[in-house]
């Protein structure tokens, strides 16, 4: 890699400011300083201003959402999922998979490598996601959930959409999907009478949030949502 995309992929300044940089701060490798934009380097052995600096190739976070946050990079209204990440995580350019609506808690992953997110959210990976739902009534129709009911997509496409699992407690109820389409688990609820009032992903794959609180974040393995 060369030093002037690690610089910038890193967020240390931009393109057309590296020259400058390198001049300011002293960017070394193990052996030498480096002064040239264009100069090879190996990402894991860089230092600047005597501290070394933290890179991954890829780096996979499990986060636990709290309400109030979106799954985007930017938004007008709230703030972005991404703003909770602190160092040295903020520095890298993370795609987020399993997407919750800003009123909605739970399991995210977060990624550098984007072809994985690909894998954990196309349909036909048929990844697994656990919620617990908080509703307004429990209908005598909502074991109809488990052979499939009809609701519209994104695209106001219309699908069948199925709990591979359901468990009723009073009003909490616990769903399992393979999908995870627009706003499903709401419009499955929907479809048999149920409003959901509170809405919490507590795992995907065999990922759990175990002892995670709302905002924290930690490092994982891709095999650990596939063990």
């Amino acid at each position: 890699m060369r030093i002037d995309k690690y610089l910038t992929q890193l967020k240390y300044t931009t393109r057309s400011q590296v020259k400058s940089f390198l001049k300011m701060h002293l960017v070394r490798d193990e052996n030498a300083k480096i002064t040239d934009p264009k100069s090879k380097i190996n990402p894991y052995h860089i230092y600047i201003d005597d501290q070394k600096v933290f890179y991954k190739d890829e780096i996979n976070l499990m986060i636990y959402k709290p309400k109030g946050y979106v799954c985007a990079t930017i938004d007008n209204v709230y703030p972005s999922i991404l703003t909770l990440l602190k160092q040295p995580y903020h520095r890298f350019d993370f795609k987020i998979a399993g997407r919750l609506d800003v009123d909605t808690t739970g399991l995210l992953i977060l990624s550098t490598n984007g072809q994985f997110i690909h894998e954990l959210t196309h349909p036909n990976k048929h990844v697994h996601k656990t919620y617990v739902a908080t509703l307004d009534q429990v209908t005598k129709d909502i074991e109809k959930l488990l052979d499939g009911v009809m609701i519209k997509d994104d695209k106001q496409n219309i699908y069948k959409a199925k709990a591979l699992y359901l468990n009723v407690e009073k009003q909490d109820v616990t769903i399992t999907i393979d999908q995870g389409k627009y706003h499903q688990v709401k419009r499955m609820f929907k479809a048999v009478g149920c409003n959901v009032l509170q809405l919490k992903r507590i795992k995907i794959g065999n990922l759990t949030l175990n002892t995670l609180q709302k905002g924290e974040y930690k490092e994982i393995r891709r095999e650990e949502i596939y063990d």
